[in-house]
């Protein structure tokens, strides 16, 4: 890279709030913003002003995307209990702030619509259409259609194809379109990383090519730093190809490490199988380098906590980081009718895992682009810069407060 993504983040503030902090300075994070997130992410935030926010999606991403006291952060705002929170972000005489039974808790920002998206290609299409901002990452399904999508194979946490079905993006977006746009929100916007996905395709490689021949023309018309995001593909050489093409990191998602929830909730990937997961992780790893492999771990789907926690270790100490998320029902999705998980049950597991980061030298700070990089849809990096040197973390469970 001609400049990491930490440095450029800790350099730039956009207009959309300070971009470059995903925690606070120094060892150990503010315990009671840390808090604050957390349960957010478990109650979600009903909301008194207007928010941007992400709908649908290839994951479980349904979020309101606001700015925390400077940190950001994605939160339920939609879904059918977020409107029974307890939680709520209310306009102030100058500014905003999260309150909880009339107590202000900390100062808020909502995240404004981004500049670019009132640009469009010369063919007319609308640059919101072809990627959004997520906080300060443009992100992209670069197909949106999958497989996998409305047969006995749909992964039960994705509402890949409900974007498509609402008009809010289109099938396929190209590399010129994509390179066109991440110039756009890199300029008017402050976008310092580019996260692009897609959607599952019936060729050998998955769609791992595509999305990767997206990221090249990012990457070089914008200098941002790309992740890109597919399945294991069958022949694990195609890892490689991708690397090649200058991509920065990358993300091979196995959702959970628990066999019995993944053969439940992603059919074709447990036909991959979690031992296949590793396999391509090993590749990946060898072909980006330690910390620059990263993996989905979802929370809330009934999953063995042991198991869950095993899984990361091993992957671990193979240098993938876990990036472990609460589940995020999906409006359209085969789970829009669950909840999250609560915040007691994420820090518990967050607590268990950051230990084995900090043994192993791993961490979100390291990480030069996509989700992992972001963290805004998980509070485990909070604990990461409070791990001590015998491994406690010191951020309070709920019930010890």
């Amino acid at each position: 890279m001609d400049e990491s993504s930490a440095s450029r983040g800790a350099n730039h503030r956009g207009r959309n709030g300070p971009a470059g902090s995903a925690r606070p300075a120094g060892p150990r994070p503010d315990p009671a913003l840390a808090r604050l997130i957390t349960e957010l992410q478990g109650h979600g935030l009903r909301v008194e002003v207007p928010l941007e926010s992400r709908w649908g999606g290839a994951g479980p991403a349904d979020a309101g995307m606001l700015w925390i006291d400077g940190f950001r952060a994605t939160v339920p705002t939609g879904s059918e209990y977020a409107r029974t929170s307890p939680y709520v972000l209310r306009a102030e005489d100058e500014g905003w702030a999260v309150y909880r039974d009339g107590e202000r808790l900390a100062p808020a920002e909502p995240f404004q619509r981004p500049r670019y998206y009132d640009l469009a290609t010369a063919g007319g299409i609308p640059y919101w259409q072809i990627a959004l901002l997520h906080l300060d990452s443009l992100a992209s399904t670069v197909i949106q259609t999958c497989a996998y999508w409305g047969n006995s194979d749909q992964c039960a946490f994705c509402g890949i194809g409900v974007t498509l079905a609402n008009g809010r993006t289109i099938a396929k977006k190209t590399p010129e379109m994509l390179a066109e746009v991440a110039v756009a929100a890199r300029e008017l916007d402050g976008a310092v990383d580019a996260t692009l996905t897609t959607g599952t395709t019936a060729t050998p490689d998955k769609g791992a090519l595509y999305v990767a021949r997206c990221g090249k023309a990012v990457r070089e018309a914008s200098g941002l730093p790309v992740e890109v995001q597919f399945e294991p593909p069958r022949d694990p050489a195609v890892i490689d190809q991708v690397a090649d093409m200058g991509i920065d990191s990358v993300g091979i998602h196995v959702e959970t490490f628990d066999p019995q929830v993944l053969a439940r909730v992603a059919p074709a990937k447990a036909r991959t199988g979690i031992d296949g997961y590793f396999r391509a992780w090993e590749r990946a790893v060898a072909a980006f380098g330690e910390g620059q492999v990263t993996t989905y771990v979802i929370l809330g789907m009934g999953e063995d906590p042991d198991l869950t926690v095993q899984g990361c270790r091993r992957a671990i100490d193979m240098g993938v980081y876990p990036f472990v998320v609460p589940l995020r029902p999906t409006v359209g999705s085969l789970m829009e009718s669950m909840v999250a998980p609560s915040p007691e049950y994420c820090e518990t597991i967050y607590r268990r895992v950051v230990p084995y980061l900090a043994a192993r030298g791993l961490g979100a700070h390291g990480v030069a682009a996509g989700c992992a990089r972001c963290q805004a849809c998980s509070a485990i990096s909070w604990l990461e810069g409070s791990a001590s040197g015998d491994g406690r973390t010191y951020l309070p469970l709920a019930g010890n407060r």
